[in-house]
């Protein structure tokens, strides 16, 4: 799937969200309270692969200390400011993860690659993120294994990742926060359009800043290279931890 992936010029997916309403509900749960009906609607957007996590991409523009490469996973990552809709469409799940859907198609193959799992939003640190950091750490595999003090760190990682975006998306995360109206008052004065940070501990913009790291469940394949006949593959992760001897179970399906 990473071959795949690098052969598209921007790696856009479709990321998929459920999004809490109460308005018009067709199903309803309780909330995380048990006590108010919520329903669910589907959220769809495209965003922008960054690499796997702990194996950030190499970019010789990006100034910030990176971690040691002593640890690789097969999470997915992609940034966002913590504003959007989407975040608080995986916060409503709690430190579980919310659900989501994600969709490569990479026409050069002519393959589509659909993972299914739980994401997990970081960088607002402290306890709060605790229990993230425990369900991602479980996925994370160390590379090498010389017995002695690692020095990773997870802020670390995450300012790589903002240094690895161009000033001008790092200066994004000062945009005035994402549909809102126009015609209200900003309520801070630093917001705006069209700015570039230079600077990977911009107060603004490391405040709105977040990385979102997706924990796969399910992954499946639709190879369309032979007209003739079309293939499809599922893998569902079956074990308990990455860990887990039972791992992956893999099955063909007809497309």
């Amino acid at each position: 799937m990473q071959t795949h992936i690098s052969k598209l010029p921007s790696p856009e997916f479709v990321l998929s969200t459920l999004h809490p309403t109460t308005a018009n509900p067709t199903s309803v749960v309780a909330d995380a309270s048990g006590a108010t009906p919520t329903s669910f609607v589907p959220r769809a957007r495209y965003c922008i692969h960054r690499g796997f996590w702990a194996s950030l991409p190499p970019n010789s523009q990006n100034e910030a200390e990176k971690n040691p490469p002593i640890y690789e996973s097969d999470l997915f990552t992609f940034t966002t400011d913590k504003r959007m809709e989407k975040v608080q469409d995986l916060e409503s799940a709690g430190g579980e993860g919310g659900k989501v859907e994600a969709v490569f198609w990479v026409k050069d193959v002519m393959t589509q690659w659909r993972i299914k799992g739980r994401a997990f939003v970081l960088g607002e640190g402290g306890e709060a993120e605790e229990g993230k950091r425990q369900q991602i750490r479980s996925w994370m595999r160390r590379t090498k294994d010389d017995g002695e003090e690692d020095g990773w760190s997870w802020d670390r990682e995450i300012t790589a990742h903002f240094g690895n975006l161009s000033p001008g998306m790092r200066g994004s995360f000062r945009n005035p926060p994402s549909g809102t109206p126009v015609s209200e008052p900003l309520k801070n004065k630093e917001w705006g359009l069209g700015q570039k940070v230079e600077d990977l501990e911009d107060e603004v913009a490391r405040e709105n800043f977040r990385v979102v790291v997706i924990r796969p469940g399910e992954v499946e394949q639709v190879d369309l290279t032979d007209p003739s006949r079309a293939r499809r593959w599922r893998w569902e992760f079956i074990g308990a931890s990455p860990g887990d001897e039972r791992g992956w179970k893999v099955e063909e399906l007809w497309p």
